[in-house]
């Protein structure tokens, strides 16, 4: 049905009140915390007698009885969950049911603008966008079920400088996916589009191979698909409940109960839209969504409107523009939003429609017209408002549940499920057939959710903020204000009394930098160097010529205990941390494919315990994979996270910095690097580890939460320099240290990361992943990550910038941040090589450049860290 149509509201629509924050309904489930299983419950009600909405639903064949089992049941028959069923059957799965809880379609996807734009955020989700774009170019060929996909092309309009060089970034590090980008000034600009004023314009990106379709009718062509080759779909079906068997971590059934029977599935899949935080609450997952009321307008007739012109998107004025019909549609991405039923989405909403708010939209209207002055001359055909499901952090929820495993979830796609969906249905098809996802998504992994952000009234703010700030500026090192403070260090406020400038992740506030006496304490965010940056390469050089003392208490701390806990992480482990007690271990923990599922250090306290440390983005994963791997072994996993605060002193001069202050003896020989152990300090006791994430000499200090302040206190006052955040990540790129879910993640081998060093070979009994990382190792690898330094000083990197070898794009940065000893730009990616026996060298010659923002910067490659590469200094 075309969103030009009169009947879009006359004959589909139940309208519903928004109700903005307060409407009455259903309490969300309580999702209680519990450990892994697999046997998943679905339990099904049948509301309502199977009816056709139109004639396109007819020619899917809905089934009319339940059946007994199914190798895979997906929830939510939107564009998301019919893809999913859809590209299961054409791998060769066709034994799937898809759940509708209304009709198909019904819940965000009826009302989707129909947009197929490339220009995402990260690379990942860019291969995500191409693969629907292929999925568009083909499917109304397989199913005989039209799509309404055209090839129109994207102007993304930039009307200030800060723009155009953010446009011009995103141009460059779209040639890393092999995407066609066209920087257009502004002549070429209203050549393509004669409508616009040219008033303010600066340029245009065009992106030519983007298009539009109709959600509708490629839902019900995806649906017809997937009943063509066997899957059953029921509408007016709803879950109600989702079970599991407690501890058991392998299994392989699910049941589906109903009131016509059960139905046994190996995968239930959560395709449920803005209803997904419902449905995985019922098994006890925590996954935040919430619904926003979102706005467009639909124009009548403009009188010589050319056909087939590519749709506009011009942030900097909240807009977006396409041809709809002889009239154009006009969508907004407007500050001021707000959520639609906060407390829980009703269960017989379907095909929503919300009052008009022209108070609310008028303004941002208006500035349209000002844009395309033919909009101010046409009347208004449709004012449409309807809700779409948004995330905290922006980023979808994709991925297997790391605390339920067969429960996969494809939801919250920020309204972009429409042009991600055909393609992560083709995504998960392969994920699920292959035992591997064909594109690494770290950052939509549903392990990265903390409890805090599914509590209702935190949504309520910064999913708002997540839709306010959507089309505003995406600046570098761009800090979010919604929900804050959260979570604070026992040493916040000692660290603010100190000039810390907070950033915030995963809740916690973090002391980013530090502003220096009569220096305001905000961020002035910019492409260039940002206010901070001055100070923060003064606390990197404490770091490298004295003694910097960071906060780093945020990180997650894990207890491994039990007479089998050392058997059971050396299963984990590619390292041996069969090491004698006091002594710490860096390793990784792999997938039966190889790929780095965790980046961690493992310290050995006594016979049967160990202390896990890792990134505090990382705790809910990693400590779902500790979890899920235990069998019949003795041993649990407790979080300690909270009990204790972790202060890092590092530099040249860390050792005559604390010596004073301990009775220990700190020598080379007596505290030899890789130790750890419980030493005196001020006037209490503390964990000190000799490790670095810096590269420089230093100790790492596990302090209990009561005495925290005591023990910072007493370094400051030592003559330790307060660091912060910045300062780390600069200090560790330069010594080429990792990064898990930018430099590594499960899509990448540690011999493709150049962490071969940390794989214990040998090890007797063998580690999950070996068989493969063997395997790679006889085979060779063909792609590695380099470091790289600009040899012009001024650029800036960011990370995403497109690696040219010989002129030939061969990869992209994964991290980057300005080296100020280096005295440049440094950064590291993965480089592709010809062939898996490529030898180390080819990986180090050639002509490289990084392109930014459309200029070529002459770099330097190094295997080797740039910076110290016989790690002489943290050995001092």
């Amino acid at each position: 049905m075309a969103l030009g149509s009169t009947s879009l509201s006359a004959t589909r629509c139940s309208v519903v009140s928004p109700g903005s924050t307060k409407p009455a309904a259903s309490p969300l489930p309580v999702a209680t915390d519990r450990l892994l299983d697999v046997r998943i419950r679905v339990t099904v009600r049948v509301s309502a007698p199977f009816v056709r909405a139109s004639a396109t639903m007819q020619n899917v064949g809905m089934e009319t009885a339940l059946p007994d089992r199914a190798r895979v049941v997906v929830v939510g028959g939107g564009v998301v969950g019919c893809s999913v069923a859809y590209h299961l059957a054409k791998r060769g799965w066709t034994d799937v049911v898809l759940i509708e809880r209304n009709q198909l379609t019904s819940g965000t996807t009826w009302h989707a603008a129909g947009l197929i734009t490339t220009g995402r955020p990260t690379s990942a989700m860019r291969q995500v966008v191409k693969r629907s774009i292929d999925v568009f170019k083909t499917l109304e060929a397989d199913t005989g079920l039209s799509t309404g996909w055209e090839q129109t092309g994207t102007l993304h309009l930039a009307t200030n400088n800060d723009r155009w060089h953010e446009l011009k970034r995103q141009a460059s590090v779209s040639k890393a996916n092999e995407i066609v980008v066209d920087v257009l000034d502004v002549e070429r600009t209203l050549e393509m589009y004669p409508l616009l004023s040219p008033e303010g314009l600066v340029g245009s990106l065009f992106y030519p191979g983007d298009g539009r379709g109709n959600a509708t009718d490629t839902t019900m062509s995806l649906a017809g698909g997937a009943r063509q080759r066997g899957v059953q779909i029921f509408e007016n079906t709803a879950v109600t409940g989702v079970r599991h068997d407690g501890r058991r971590v392998t299994g392989v059934d699910t049941v589906v109960e109903t009131v016509a029977g059960s139905i046994e599935a190996e995968y239930v899949i959560n395709c449920g839209g803005m209803w997904g935080r419902e449905i995985a609450g019922l098994g006890g997952v925590h996954v935040p969504l919430q619904a926003m009321a979102h706005y467009y307008v639909i124009t009548e007739a403009i009188p010589g409107l050319a056909r087939g012109l590519p749709t506009i998107k011009s942030s900097d004025e909240w807009i977006y523009v396409k041809n709809e019909g002889d009239g154009m549609m006009v969508g907004f991405f407007e500050p001021g939003s707000y959520p639609w039923q906060s407390t829980g989405i009703p269960g017989d909403a379907a095909f929503v429609q919300l009052p008009d708010d022209w108070d609310h939209l008028g303004p941002y209207y208006e500035i349209a017209t000002k844009r395309i002055p033919a909009l101010g001359s046409a009347g208004i055909r449709l004012f449409f408002g309807g809700p779409e499901s948004f995330t905290p952090d922006s980023f979808y929820h994709f991925g297997e549940a790391p605390n339920l495993q067969n429960f996969f979830i494809a939801a919250g796609f920020n309204s972009v499920g429409f042009l991600t969906g055909p393609g992560i249905g083709s995504v998960l098809a392969d994920w699920l057939v292959d035992g591997r996802p064909p594109i690494d998504l770290p950052e939509t992994d549903p392990g990265r959710v903390m409890r805090h952000e599914t509590n209702r009234r935190f949504l309520e703010r910064r999913v708002t903020e997540t839709l306010d700030v959507a089309y505003d500026m995406h600046w570098p090192f761009y800090q979010r204000q919604s929900g804050r403070p959260l979570r604070r260090s026992p040493l916040y406020d000692r660290t603010a009394a100190q000039g810390a400038v907070f950033g915030e992740l995963i809740g916690w506030e973090r002391p980013n930098w530090y502003a220096p006496a009569g220096v305001e304490r905000k961020y002035v965010y910019s492409y260039g160097r940002q206010n901070w940056f001055e100070h923060s390469a003064a606390e990197h050089r404490a770091a490298r010529d004295a003694a910097a003392v960071f906060d780093i208490s945020t990180y997650g701390k894990f207890s491994v205990q039990g007479r089998d806990a050392a058997r059971f992480l050396q299963q984990i482990c590619a390292a041996d941390i069969d090491v004698e007690p006091d002594r710490i271990v860096y390793t990784q923990w792999l997938n039966r494919h190889g790929g780095i599922e965790a980046d961690v250090t493992v310290t050995r306290l006594s016979e049967r315990e160990f202390l896990v440390l890792t990134a505090p983005a990382t705790t809910t994963r990693d400590i779902a994979w500790l979890r899920r791997h235990i069998a019949d072994e003795f041993v649990t996993v407790t979080d300690v996270s909270g009990t204790m605060a972790m202060i890092a002193v590092m530099g040249p001069q860390s050792r005559e910095l604390l010596q004073p202050l301990t009775d220990c003896d700190l020598s080379n020989d007596a505290f030899e690097f890789g130790a750890s152990r419980e030493i005196d300090l001020g006037l209490g006791y503390v964990r000190a580890t000799r490790i670095s994430y810096v590269g420089e000499l230093g100790w790492e200090l596990l302090v209990p939460y009561d005495i925290a302040a005591h023990i910072y206190d007493t370094v400051i006052e030592a003559g330790g320099t307060p660091a912060g955040y910045h300062a780390i990540n600069s200090l560790r790129l330069e010594k080429g240290y990792r990064s898990w879910g930018h430099d590594i993640s499960s899509g990448d081998s540690p011999l493709e990361a150049g962490l071969g060093f940390a794989v214990a070979w040998d090890k007797p009994g063998g580690f999950i992943g070996l068989g493969e990382v063997v395997a790679q190792r006889d085979r060779g690898v063909q792609r590695r990550l380099v470091q790289f330094a600009l040899h012009d000083p001024v650029p800036l990197l960011l990370h995403g910038e497109p690696i040219f070898r010989d002129g030939a794009c061969v990869g992209h940065l994964t991290s980057a941040m300005y080296g100020h000893t280096i005295g440049a730009s440094i950064g590291m990616g993965y480089v592709r090589g010809p062939s898996a026996d490529v030898p180390r060298s080819w990986f180090e010659t050639g002509d490289y450049t990084i392109e930014v923002a459309g200029e070529s910067v002459a770099a330097r490659a190094s295997l080797r860290p740039l910076y110290d590469p016989e790690s002489k200094r943290i050995r001092g």
